[in-house]
């Protein structure tokens, strides 16, 4: 039996290691995938001097099966829908169910947004080069979803950074971003928590505050 390795003390650790590896590149903002994300973005945030924002990902289910991904609606300015063409495919289902499912997905987005921070607005990426972040990568699926939004939202590059990923999964998201930054990938991996000490569910509160001392744009 391997013993997994813990890497990092909790998420914040994760962040000042992850903005060590990244400074010299250029970035214009850091994009976090909530709740996790988020601390670890936040260092980096401070790191580099870069504005913090949140980029929130909904799945839109398929119909009766909600657990199978059509595709993703994504947070931004504008928001953004990826589809996952073969899902589509088997599924077929009608155009007002999918419209239906969008509209529903985006209010939810509009409710978190604002749980978090407000009426401030998303960041426009257009044109920007942006840090993707998260508390680590299983099976990609949310990553991939953002990185397809910000490219179709017209963002100059992205680039994915987190702490710990199965290599796999970081070979599959390579055509999907402009650069990948991880600092490990431990073999066999069995789940991101077990390479954090404290691995304690971020909540909605930290999430606030981060978002409030970091620097603004």
């Amino acid at each position: 039996m391997h013993k997994q390795q813990e890497l990092y003390k909790n998420r914040r650790e994760a962040g000042r290691k992850l903005a060590h590896a990244l400074s010299g590149a250029r970035y214009d903002l850091v994009l976090a995938l909530p709740r996790g994300g988020v601390p670890v973005a936040y260092e980096i945030a401070i790191a580099l001097k870069l504005p913090l924002d949140v980029v929130i990902v909904r799945k839109i289910g398929a119909p009766g099966q909600p657990e199978v991904g059509l595709g993703a609606v994504v947070d931004g300015d504008p928001p953004q829908v990826v589809w996952t063409a073969d899902v589509l495919q088997v599924f077929q289902p009608s155009e007002r169910y999918l419209e239906a499912e969008v509209e529903r997905q985006l209010s939810e987005i509009t409710r978190r947004r604002q749980a978090y921070i407000g009426n401030r607005a998303p960041i426009n990426v257009s044109e920007r080069h942006v840090l993707l972040v998260d508390d680590g990568i299983a099976t990609g699926g949310t990553a991939k979803a953002a990185a397809r939004a910000l490219r179709q939202a017209g963002a100059a590059s992205v680039t994915l950074a987190v702490p710990v990923a199965p290599q796999s999964t970081l070979d599959e998201l390579a055509t999907e971003v402009d650069d990948l930054v991880c600092l490990a990938t431990p073999e066999p991996f069995i789940a991101v928590g077990l390479h954090y000490q404290d691995f304690t569910q971020t909540s909605d509160d930290e999430v606030i505050t981060l978002l409030q001392k970091a620097p603004s744009f």
